[in-house]
């Protein structure tokens, strides 16, 4: 086990040693007067240790416990690697595929969707239905044919072709149209374990993460349902991951360029630091292209663009610091800064066109032909019919958005998401006795809903936990917080300019997989460093042990509420803890 206290490339970087040729770590003063009196320094981690700090591995004392030999144990923690985060993985992909196709109905936004999927896959865009589909739809989709009169859609095409793809495969029914989607949210678990692993340098931290994802309310009732946010999700997080990887890379790229001394340590160079080149960088082009699917499937992952792209730059000026440069945002913006920007925005946005391509070349889609009719006598007549058509078409959406504030019963305020004050209710029904999965014996109707509310427990957790996260930030200058933190404020700060919109707490579920990590990072902060007394270690993990039990049971508790589950009235008005839930 670990903690947060692990070792990081701390900010508050060493003074200069001239005679490494650059920074170099140096006692203070006051550990040069103290030495008179015995004082003796803690080893000093080297500058390789400090660009990319190993993986902590269980003490060999935990090994002795459970009898297990040294090679023995070797082989395990090379398996955990992968094992642990794809049990995990495991465990949450039968959570959200369990009953997948309950309730069979058209529940919320998936009225859209679900149809806006189809007709892509027949058609290339989005095409108009009867008033009457869903019910056509459930009772036997075979007996359907989509409209061919193109549809006015809000939203670009990326989310809508990936529920596409479980129709496809399974057909026009609630368990296609929401298969995607539940494999999405099964593989975000995934990887939030190996992006917390990377992050904390610890497997049993990286899967503690993905496993609060897998308890967590609002994520499993999005990845069960055929709406957009969780698609954005799933890219959002692929990138973080994909520039996580592009930062430990170029790390060792830099390491492995610094001199050593006669001891065999590395130095820090300010030379090597300052010019090196970090070469080639394939994970920074994949997380352009995941930027751009998340562009590509609403508009708000256009903010994790340059949220991202700031954050790896950032990384590189640390790196580089830490490596020796003087100077180390100047050595960044002559060698790090172009190629940064190549590789992600470009990127980003030639992916993002790429995902119009069936709306451009089938030639039907609503605006299609806007360039060649109503607008043909504009100044912009050089560029392509269908780049201009698609212009026009993205600002008259621009304007939908900015100004929608038709009230909604369960719209809310970004101020409320955090505390989980106005969950959003998908499907609610009241089946009599004996419908529906409620018992024959009970004494009046039940109540059958799906509400997309965050893990209470989990979420309240996290408003504590982000507080930390932000002190360890400006404070500590741990670089970990910082990513964290840059990951919720890039989903959540942005609404709070919309707060008179028509806008759903739903929409946090894009930041829910960093509110995971900060909560792992709490968790790592109660387990406390390696170095603490037995008692302060037993202490922690009594009081994490017992904070990620009562998460578990929080989830299990409310599980009727996120599949749909019949149940009495009175167990479904106990689980409304606050009115506003209602």
């Amino acid at each position: 086990m670990t903690s947060t206290a692990s070792s990081t490339d701390a900010a508050a970087e060493a003074p200069l040693d001239p005679a490494a040729g650059g920074p170099g770590p140096q006692p203070p003063a006051w550990q040069h007067r103290l030495r008179r009196f015995g004082y003796v320094a803690g080893p000093v981690e080297g500058v390789r240790e400090r660009l990319r700090p190993p993986y902590n591995r269980p003490g060999p004392g935990v090994w002795r416990l459970l009898g297990v030999s040294p090679d023995r144990a070797e082989r395990l923690v090379r398996a955990s690697a992968w094992g642990g985060p794809l049990l995990v993985a495991l465990v949450a992909g039968v959570l959200r595929f369990w009953n997948l196709g309950s309730p069979h109905a058209v529940i919320f936004d998936e009225t859209y969707y679900a149809k806006d999927a189809w007709g892509l896959l027949r058609h290339g865009y989005e095409v108009d239905w009867a008033e009457n589909a869903n019910k056509l739809i459930l009772a036997d989709p075979s007996k359907v044919t989509a409209g061919t009169e193109h549809a006015y859609v809000v939203h670009p095409p990326v989310g809508k072709w990936v529920i596409a793809l479980g129709e496809g495969m399974f057909g026009l029914d609630p368990f296609g149209w929401r298969f995607m989607t539940a494999l999405l949210g099964t593989l975000s678990v995934l990887m939030l374990c190996r992006i917390g692993r990377r992050l904390f340098r610890s497997t049993f931290l990286g899967c503690l993460a993905g496993a609060l994802l897998a308890v967590d309310g609002l994520h499993f009732v999005m990845s069960r349902t055929a709406l957009l946010d969780l698609v954005l999700m799933f890219f959002v997080l692929a990138a973080f991951g994909a520039l996580l990887v592009d930062r430990d890379h170029a790390r060792a790229r830099l390491a492995a360029a610094l001199p050593v001394d006669a001891d065999g340590r590395a130095r820090p160079d300010r030379a090597t630091a300052d010019l090196l080149r970090l070469g080639w960088r394939p994970w920074r082009l994949v997380a352009g292209v995941c930027l751009g699917l998340a562009f590509g499937t609403k508009w708000n992952g256009a903010i994790y663009l340059a949220a991202f792209g700031l954050l790896t730059v950032l990384w590189d000026v640390g790196a580089r610091r830490v490596a020796g440069s003087r100077t180390p945002y100047l050595a960044v913006l002559k060698r790090d800064v172009l190629p940064a920007f190549l590789l992600t925005v470009p990127v980003a946005l030639v992916t993002y066109l790429v995902s119009w391509t069936g709306w451009i070349a089938t030639k039907g889609g609503y605006y299609r032909d806007w360039a060649t009719t109503a607008g043909k006598d504009t100044e912009w007549g050089f560029l392509p019919d269908w780049l201009r058509s698609l212009w026009h078409y993205e600002t008259q959406v621009w304007n939908f958005h900015v100004g929608l504030t038709d009230p909604h019963r369960y719209q809310s305020n970004p101020w409320a998401w955090l505390v989980d004050a106005r969950p959003v209710s998908f499907f609610y029904e009241s089946p009599k006795p004996g419908v529906d999965g409620c018992p024959a014996s009970a004494s009046g109707e039940c109540a059958r809903e799906v509400l997309a509310l965050g893990t209470p427990l989990l979420w309240w957790a996290a408003c504590v936990a982000v507080l930390y996260v932000l002190w360890r930030w400006a404070f500590r200058r741990d670089w970990r917080a910082g990513a964290i933190a840059c990951g919720v404020a890039a989903g959540y700060l942005p609404w709070f300019q919309y707060q008179e919109r028509t806008i759903f707490s739903f929409y946090a579920v894009v930041f829910v997989p960093f509110l995971c990590l900060a909560v792992t990072m709490l968790v790592g902060a109660l387990l406390g460093p390696r170095t603490s007394t037995e008692l302060r270690r037993t202490t922690g993990a009594i009081a994490a042990g017992v904070l990620v039990l009562l998460i578990i049971w929080n989830f299990i508790y409310f599980w009727p509420i996120y599949t749909g589950t019949s149940i009495p009235y009175d167990s479904w008005q106990n689980r409304m803890w606050l009115d506003t839930w209602v």
